[in-house]
């Protein structure tokens, strides 16, 4: 194993990565392996590090503590092989019988007569978050997706609702819209829009499942979506828009025939709330749209967790976004209004989130802390308190090798190729 010491400028950044610490691998660009193990407190009382974090650099610190303890205890291993080194600095030399010829311990025996014997000392093992600045817990993950169920089913409940309430468009024609002076309607357009949808959503659960934090990455996703829902159910509650256009055709009033409005929920659920699928023929859903929502928030995870390098990549999902919304537009089935504030809305969420996810200063209930006064700050507290560091953009097979790929070269050799990692 390669000392410490030895690390160039290259193995430290990719330490600090796996880490989960990529922040400091540009104010420690230049530091290699014997420069990492010196640094102390007072290197983060000044710039570049004491910009990084705003803990003084303590976990940094904590790890490169673990790392001279590890470079020690290597260092006198290696050193070992024709002399013992005692604690008090005597150097005894190791003869073919395994005795120690300073007289300390012979044939096995003091030289006082005690016999030296091994001690166990049990050690309890540390639990999982302790031991990882990532651990799993896909019990957290199991809570934020059924949050995110709760905000859907939630959603669709009150577009039933709203439904109801949505004046007939002859008595109320739709508003004006100036993004609808200058483009006349285009019927296919929201097919488009939804085919972009369900293209970005479906290249989002390829990547996820792909990722090695899947599970701390996932409930930040069922936790965002499932709040943004949650907002728009009750911006279309409060505001009921008419109709943007003279070509909707809305189911009939149902006039409190709650079985009746329970079908209709259950086949909107069913069908994913698409209209694509037929399943969403209900009217009232505008203020904000749902559609931009998933556009958006798709993106920006794809972009947020998939290495830097992958320029195309992004830029090919951010098309298939930027050409859904404006296709939401050009169907007139939604208010310029609606698609600016759903970008709005999911932008900050999702910016915000991140922001106090990476910062530990920010998990803390404080003065200094306005964001900790927000109302989801306990759930986001729950989800992230564990999690330590930026999450890295590391990669593996979501299947045992095996059951997915498996390159061998003969029978008992390793297996190859078991971890897809990149930064």
């Amino acid at each position: 194993m390669k000392g410490v010491g030895l690390w160039s400028v290259s193995e430290v950044s990719d330490w600090l990565a796996e880490e989960g610490m990529p922040e400091y691998s540009e104010a420690l660009r230049h530091t290699d392996g014997r420069a990492l193990l010196q640094l102390s407190e007072s290197d983060f009382r000044n710039p570049p590090l004491s910009l990084v974090t705003a803990d003084n650099g303590h976990q940094l610190l904590e790890r490169v503590e673990t790392l001279r303890i590890a470079n020690h205890m290597e260092v006198h291993k290696s050193g070992n092989h024709g002399s013992s080194h005692h604690a008090n600095g005597h150097v005894g030399t190791s003869l073919s019988n395994g005795s120690i010829s300073n007289g300390k311990v012979l044939n096995g025996e003091m030289k006082n007569g005690f016999h030296s014997e091994a001690v166990r000392i049990p050690i309890p093992l540390p639990s999982e978050h302790e031991r990882s600045s990532f651990p799993t817990e896909w019990s957290k993950t199991g809570v934020a997706f059924m949050y995110a169920v709760c905000c859907f089913v939630t959603t669709s409940v009150v577009i039933s609702v709203v439904h109801e309430r949505v004046p007939p468009k002859e008595e109320s024609p739709p508003l004006p819209d100036k993004f609808f002076d200058l483009f006349d309607r285009v019927q296919w357009a929201f097919s488009i829009c939804e085919i972009n949808g369900m293209l970005l959503v479906g290249v989002w659960i390829i990547q996820w499942l792909l990722l090695k934090h899947r599970s701390i990455v996932g409930r930040r996703f069922f936790f965002i979506v499932g709040t943004l829902y949650l907002y728009r159910s009750v911006t279309m509650y409060v505001t009921t828009l008419p109709v943007p256009g003279m070509h909707f055709k809305c189911s009939p009033k149902l006039f409190g025939d709650y079985e009746a409005q329970m079908r209709r929920i259950m086949k909107m659920i069913s069908g994913g709330g698409l209209s694509i699928t037929g399943s969403h023929t209900m009217c009232g859903d505008y203020l904000y749209s749902g559609h931009t929502v998933m556009l958006t928030l798709t993106y920006l995870f794809i972009k947020e967790y998939s290495p830097r390098r992958f320029w195309w990549y992004h830029w090919i999902c951010l098309c298939l976004s930027a050409v859904g919304i404006f296709c939401i537009l050009l169907a007139h089935d939604h208010y310029t209004v609606d698609v600016v504030v759903a970008y709005f809305i999911t932008t900050r969420l999702f910016w915000w989130y991140h922001t106090m996810a990476n910062q530990q200063s920010l998990k803390q209930t404080s003065q200094g802390n306005p964001l900790s006064r927000v109302w989801w700050f306990c759930l986001f507290r729950y989800f992230e308190q564990n999690v330590r560091g930026i999450v890295p953009r590391n990669y593996q097979l979501p299947l045992p090798l095996p059951l997915s790929l498996a390159w061998r070269s003969s029978p008992g050799s390793r297996v190859l190729y078991s971890r897809l990692d990149s930064h």
